[in-house]
């Protein structure tokens, strides 16, 4: 079922079950979506401008190119999802869960989202300039081309991620757990010669 630039604003769409719907540009501002279900949809270029979308769960659901501002995430679970290229902006998103996620080319500028569990995901390529992942759990995430200008990763478990240069040298690393190949990078990224 496709759906085509439909406008839901202020709907009540609470506890609804959704499975293999298609939302092209449509308008979720305002609406109720709190403990809504979602197996295999898939949102293209939606908005979710202050939209509720607490305690809602989603399965191999797709939002790509969206923007969610002022949304509601906060007990939300994305398992097996992606959110390509979506961006997230003044966000309550704790806590969330989020599981084998692609967030590739992901806006999460300014996120506070410390001591969440990101491990293992694909974050290609995101913005997380000014983002708040202190005590994160990033083991194994693939943080390849990130923006880290200002991330705050104190205390996070980078052992096992991969992080380019760039991302070692802007982000702010202190007390961070990292693995010895990534010691090694930070200092090369700090311009230390290691023999």
């Amino acid at each position: 079922m496709d759906i085509i630039g439909e406008d839901y604003s202020d709907a009540n769409l609470y506890e609804q079950r959704w499975e293999g719907r298609s939302f092209v540009r449509c308008d979720f501002t305002d609406a109720d979506m709190r403990g809504l279900v979602t197996s295999n949809c898939t949102f293209t270029d939606c908005v979710f401008d202050r939209t509720d979308l607490g305690e809602s769960s989603h399965t191999a659901s797709a939002f790509r190119s969206c923007k969610f501002t002022r949304a509601v995430l906060g007990d939300a679970v994305f398992r097996s999802c992606t959110w390509l290229g979506s961006v997230f902006m003044d966000c309550a998103m704790r806590p969330i869960t989020v599981e084998e996620t692609d967030l590739t080319l992901v806006g999460l500028s300014g996120a506070v989202l410390p001591k969440a569990s990101l491990r293992g995901l694909r974050l290609r390529e995101a913005n997380l300039e000014q983002a708040d992942l202190r005590e994160a759990d990033l083991r194994d995430a693939d943080l390849t081309g990130a923006r880290l200008l200002g991330c705050r990763l104190a205390g996070a478990d980078l052992r096992g991620a991969r992080l380019d240069a760039d991302g070692l040298a802007q982000a702010s690393l202190r007390g961070a757990r990292v693995d010895l190949g990534t010691a090694v990078a930070f200092a090369g990224a700090h311009g230390l010669r290691v023999d």
